[in-house]
């Protein structure tokens, strides 16, 4: 059979000859009849697919359940087979397989941003219930970026960016390093066409130079393990392209300019004879400084091992050697797929949970997240950054994201002990928090009694999804009651906006689904979570809007209320300049005023202050009195300037000059031809004759005070013009 069939099976009988192959088999003959007369856009017939997808399992060595469900993985999703019919066929856990694959498919959802990540939680919940669903399923991406010249640029494009983000990162964080990198090379064929075929080139054209200096430290590592007596496996290569890429690209360096374009491998059969190894190598090359790692006695979240040093080569070329056992080498491979013990099917389960934990912890912070853009940035740090391993000062050896600070740390221990925490010492001496702490740190978080709990400002130094999770959960409980009063103030400006009451919109019927989707119990934690941001009221609103749009009759949908309840025709309504020339995030018709402390002018950076009884206070971001302002103030609001807007604006100015006759009329003149109106002058004369005048003109935006700054320093005896920032 050349759809894939018999070289299966020989693979299967290599690493695990008592499977059932009747059920393969049957699979097999199942899969090829229902999809029948199907065809890829290669033209292939589908079968081919499936079985693809069945062969890099196999060659993850998965269990005999893993292998029938990837042949089936596309049966309910693509021909007119059921579950029940799998079910009955197969038994539960080939079916619940194949239903978890099926269910990754895409859902509908208002933005492409929130569909893609309600698949991102569709997988981790698959993941936290069978691992083997994510296997499954990096196995079908794996293939599909095999095949994916057959698709349009636009596709491909598209596919590519999406594998490089997501399926990539997780092959890493599962430890996968075989899928991992080919992802990565197929990825950057499409993403960067030009810059792969160019490095393809430029590395083919070194090739018989490379294969002669790979032989000679191959023989040599060799011959001398040998002469110790340990029985190595030496193999060499080239870095894979994207690594190489990558690092020209973050580096801005050229080929030439990339030092360790080489990596070796060399495989022993024991712990102890790793070590030996690397004095072995540190004796025949000398090491480079610092790069020496060593993952076995500290591993890697995904369960990696090795050790890693980094060496000057004959003729003064760097390389990268790591030193495993064979066990370490069939989980630097395959990562998780290594201890899923295909003889015992589910036995493997309980190992599995527990190099899962960072999986449930996930699951468990996502549950505070109801914000598309939040849960892609907890994402990212969680699946796509390296770590960094430092100590407690009782040696136990804790993880982080590279670049975590002490409140990452504290946070990693305990709640409580980031909570209390008022310092830190790294090495025995007092650091700031934001001090990013290094690979064998031994860090001490100093706590006390009077610490009242974290503050907002600590978000912006935490690196860890996890410390900025806890934060966050403390901040929305200490803080729940401010939360919700806002949260109510927000919803009632919404309601006046549309001109509608809160009974009219806010019916029972409609509200339990969206407390349901977003995970909140009561209408107070849903005002909680509009108070804090964690959700927006127009999200909402948006969904009851469309309840109360079906219980109307034609006649009864005026144009004004039609024109408020459809969000698609009110965005293309003009907006009537505001008065002041500033627009508030979210609130219409409010009291605004220019802060006088800075002065803002169209142009400059602002942030806006609920006042009490006095409106918004516009502030510029840089403003002594933003910064020095209470740590964790929640009254802080998004405002922007209306950038059509015909408003003026007052702008302070301060001219010092060595004085001389007519000085001021020389400034007043040079303002008038510029059309500036000049509201206001006050001018005195120090001890030393240096004239110091403060002037208050109006003006539109910062491109024309920028404009008249510089012709006021063009005037005789003027040596300085600034803006006025108090």
């Amino acid at each position: 059979m050349s759809d894939g069939y018999s070289r299966l099976i020989e693979k299967i009988k290599i690493y695990n000859p008592t499977c059932d192959f009747t059920m393969i088999e049957k699979a097999y003959k199942l899969s090829r009849s229902a999809h029948e007369g199907q065809q890829r856009i290669s033209g292939d017939p589908f079968i081919i697919h499936p079985m693809e997808v069945a062969i890099i399992l196999a060659e993850l060595e998965l269990d005999c359940t893993s292998i029938v469900a990837g042949i089936l993985h596309d049966t309910i999703e693509d021909t007119t087979y059921t579950f029940e019919q799998l079910k009955q066929n197969f038994g539960d856990e080939v079916a619940t397989l194949v239903d978890g694959v099926t269910k990754l498919g895409k859902i509908p959802y208002t933005t492409k941003e929130e569909q893609q990540v309600e698949n991102l939680r569709k997988m981790f919940l698959a993941m936290a219930k069978d691992i083997r669903v994510i296997l499954i399923k990096l196995a079908d991406r794996l293939h599909n970026m095999r095949t994916l010249k057959y698709l349009s640029p636009e596709k491909q494009l598209e596919k590519a960016k999406e594998t490089i983000e997501i399926y990539a990162p997780l092959a890493h964080r599962l430890g996968i390093s075989r899928i991992k990198w080919e992802l990565e090379d197929l990825c950057l064929r499409y993403t960067d066409p030009k810059g792969y075929y160019d490095l393809v080139d430029k590395i083919a054209t070194k090739r018989k130079e490379r294969e002669a200096y790979i032989t000679q430290i191959k023989d040599t590592l060799s011959e001398k393990a040998g002469e110790l007596g340990i029985e190595a496996h030496v193999d060499g290569r080239p870095k894979h392209f994207y690594s190489i890429y990558k690092k020209m690209k973050d580096q801005n360096k050229t080929l030439e300019q990339v030092y360790d374009l080489f990596a070796f491998r060399v495989i022993v059969n024991s712990v102890k004879d790793c070590y030996a190894v690397l004095g072995l190598v540190h004796e025949l090359y000398k090491p480079m400084p610092g790069r020496f790692k060593d993952y076995i006695a500290m591993p890697k979240p995904n369960m990696y091992q090795s050790l890693h040093t980094t060496l000057i080569g004959p003729e003064g070329q760097p390389f990268e050697i790591q030193i495993r056992t064979w066990d370490m080498h069939r989980v630097a491979e395959v990562g998780i797929a290594a201890h899923w013990k295909y003889k015992e099917g589910n036995a493997g389960e309980s190992e599995v949970d527990n190099k899962l934990v960072w999986l449930r912890q996930l699951l468990e912070w996502q549950k505070e997240m109801r914000d598309a853009k939040e849960f892609m940035e907890t994402l990212k740090i969680d699946l796509f950054t390296d770590e960094v391993f430092v100590f407690t000062p009782k040696g136990d050896v804790l993880s982080l994201p590279v670049g975590s600070t002490p409140i990452d740390f504290a946070y990693a221990i305990h709640s409580a002990v980031g909570n209390k925490m008022m310092g830190a010492k790294v090495n025995g001496r007092i650091v700031q928090l934001e001090y990013e702490m290094k690979n064998g740190d031994i860090v001490e978080i100093l706590t006390s009694a009077n610490v009242h709990g974290p503050s907002r400002d600590w978000l912006k130094i935490a690196k860890s999804s996890q410390a900025k999770n806890k934060i966050n959960q403390w901040l929305k409980k200490e803080k729940r009651d401010e939360n919700i009063l806002r949260g109510k103030e927000i919803v009632e400006k919404e309601l006046k906006k549309l001109g509608l009451t809160f009974n009219q919109l806010f019916k029972q019927e409609w509200l339990e689904p969206i407390l349901r989707r977003y995970t909140f119990n009561t209408l107070e934690d849903l005002y909680a979570g509009i108070g804090y941001g964690a959700i927006s009221a127009n999200k909402i609103m948006s969904r009851l809007k469309e309840e109360y749009k079906k219980t109307l009759k034609p006649d009864e949908l005026d144009e004004q209320l039609l024109e408020s309840l459809s969000p698609q025709k009110s965005d293309k309504k003009k907006k009537a300049i505001p008065e002041s020339g500033i627009i508030v995030k979210g609130i219409d018709n409010c009291l605004v005023r220019l802060s006088r402390c800075c002065n803002p002018v169209p142009g400059d950076e602002i942030i806006g202050y609920i006042t009490r009884g006095r409106g918004v206070s516009v502030h510029r971001k840089d403003c002594t009195n933003v910064t020095n302002t209470i740590e964790g103030d929640t009254r802080f609001i998004d405002v922007k300037w209306y950038t059509s807007s015909n408003v003026a604006y007052k702008a302070d100015i301060i001219v010092m000059a060595n004085d001389r006759a007519a000085l001021l009329m020389d400034v007043t003149n040079t303002i008038g031809e510029a059309k500036i109106p000049l509201k206001a002058i006050n001018a005195r004369t120090t001890r030393d004759q240096i004239v110091i005048m403060n002037l208050t003109m109006e003006i539109t935006d910062t491109e024309q005070l920028d404009k008249i700054i510089k012709k006021l320093k063009k005037i005789d005896s003027v040596f300085d013009v600034t803006r006025n920032k108090q």
